[in-house]
């Protein structure tokens, strides 16, 4: 897939390439900062909106639509240049916004973040591509750097500002200041980012983007619902698992078909491609369920104001970038990563073995801990599943190969936390459900929680902690069979890839 090249990239003077690349930068921070921003916001949302057991929705819709999103809007790109389909997805995230700070009930909020979603998963993608575009060859890594960084610091600042906003603002600020900041670079990028023809029309693969989101929503739903609201033998949730098997089949044939799939199925006979992504979808589900769980749990469990339980997800960042430094340094002294993904993973089952003991009396220490052991168990097999996909797949492919490491990933935290909130909220109606006096466990509030006498409030918390005890256990069954996948992980040398490319080169 080959993007719009300018004639002369040199063209934009120091002035404009700062603009365009601040205005790049402010969209990726953005878009990758609706991600996060809302994990310590939403027991203070949901108080308000809806119950306790809902909270994986509002996280699960943006990042099934990101995921769908992304290589869509990367085709768009690719059709119609970079600028205008950047300023599309501008519009898109900030419609999606306003719906969001309008929203007066819990699904209006989530069909909110969908829309949000669609427009912050292109914008992620593009604005990498923007950049590639508009500055000469050998700046690029500079400031695809620099953009990395921002990607990486969003996720560390997301929780941390939801939290302070909530506690110190209504939360409907949490969308808000996405369109004063959204309408700026709209405009920057307007003055800044020129349109250059792409010189051809690539084929878009629109039905296998709409079969991907059919086969995606069936799936979290079907996570959501099934055992929690729907037994699965009843005949809806064998309705919906049919459904989704269909989708499946669907998508399939469609990109068997397709001139440009999104997802082409070759790939899927490279041994590399395939056990890498299948480690990083589960490894996904673990980044996302800890960053909705863990704040929860200081809020709701341990009376934490919502800022101060965003303190609580640094030490994961901390531990992702400290082992994906780590790593990086491994794979250029040695050229050999194969072990690190059996490690690592192993370092993740037991931080989550960790958590799922986490309870009313656990010191705070012992918890910021456990979310560095998550990070360093994360931050490797991050890095080293996009490397073996680059170092497996043939050189044509390499840009879907690694766009694909991304996907998986959040498709494992969209199917990770749906699955995770249906054990949460099968959790709380084992542990209330006769506690409450008739009260239905799973309409619960944070303040109706507050408002509760000592006892009572007691219990409940007690049965809080006790509910999400299965969602880390089950965490920590998926992060060894993630170990397990690691071990068929085939070793490639990064030397001999680079000589072979040298070759081919030649």
């Amino acid at each position: 897939m080959s993007g719009p090249i300018p004639s002369t990239p040199g063209a934009l003077d120091d002035r404009e390439l700062k603009l365009m690349i601040g205005a790049v930068a402010s969209v990726l921070f953005i878009a990758s900062l609706g991600q996060t921003v809302v994990t310590t916001a939403l027991p203070t949302i949901l108080s308000e909106l809806g119950g306790l057991s809902q909270i994986t929705w509002v996280i699960t819709a943006y990042l099934m639509a990101a995921t769908v999103g992304a290589p869509v809007c990367g085709k768009l790109g690719d059709l119609f240049g970079r600028k205008p389909v950047m300023q599309g997805g501008i519009v898109v995230f900030l419609v999606g916004s306003l719906i969001c700070a309008l929203a007066p009930n819990l699904w209006v909020l989530v069909a909110g973040r969908f829309v949000q979603g669609v427009g912050g998963g292109g914008l992620i993608v593009v604005s990498m591509a923007t950049v590639a575009d508009a500055v000469p060859a050998r700046e690029r890594g500079r400031y695809q750097g620099m953009l990395g960084s921002v990607f990486a610091a969003s996720t560390v600042v997301g929780p941390l500002a939801g939290g302070f906003i909530v506690q110190h603002f209504a939360w409907e600020w949490l969308f808000l200041l996405n369109l004063p900041l959204g309408l700026a670079a709209f405009v920057v990028l307007a003055r800044s980012l020129r349109s250059v023809p792409t010189g051809r029309r690539p084929s878009i693969d629109y039905a296998g983007g709409l079969s991907l989101s059919l086969l995606l929503s069936l799936a979290v739903i079907s996570a959501s619902l099934g055992g929690s609201t729907l037994p699965w033998s009843s005949a809806e949730m064998q309705g919906l698992l049919i459904a989704t098997l269909a989708a499946l089949a669907v998508f399939v044939m469609i990109e068997s078909r397709a001139k440009e799939p999104i997802l082409p199925l070759r790939l899927f006979r490279i041994n590399n491609f395939l056990v890498s992504n299948a480690v990083g979808l589960i490894v996904g589900s673990a980044i996302f369920g800890t960053i909705v769980f863990v704040p929860f749990f200081m809020q709701v469990v341990r009376g934490m104001s919502p800022a101060l339980s965003g303190m609580f997800t640094f030490p994961m960042m901390l531990g992702i970038i400290l082992g994906s430094s780590i790593s990086g340094r491994i794979m250029v002294r040695t050229g050999r990563y194969r072990w690190m993904p059996t490690v690592s993973t192993l370092i993740l089952a037991g931080a989550m073995a960790s958590l799922a003991q986490m309870g009313t009396g656990t010191s705070e220490w012992w918890i910021a801990v456990s979310m560095v052991l998550t990070g360093l168990g994360i931050g490797p097999v991050m890095a080293v599943g996009v490397t073996s996909i680059q170092n497996a797949v043939p050189l044509t492919m390499v840009g879907v190969g690694t766009a694909s490491a991304n996907m998986f990933r959040m498709i494992g935290g969209s199917v990770g936390t749906a699955v995770f909130g249906a054990v949460f909220a099968a959790g709380l109606t084992r542990e209330l459900g006769g506690a409450l006096g008739g009260m239905n466990p799973r309409s619960l509030s944070k303040d109706a929680i507050m408002a509760m006498e000592p006892g009572l409030r007691e219990a409940v918390v007690t049965g809080i902690a006790e509910a999400l005890h299965p969602v880390f256990w089950a965490a920590t069954v998926l992060a060894c069979l993630a170990c397990l996948m690691s071990l068929f992980l085939a070793e490639i040398p990064l030397e001999d890839r680079t000589m072979s490319r040298t070759a081919e080169a030649d």
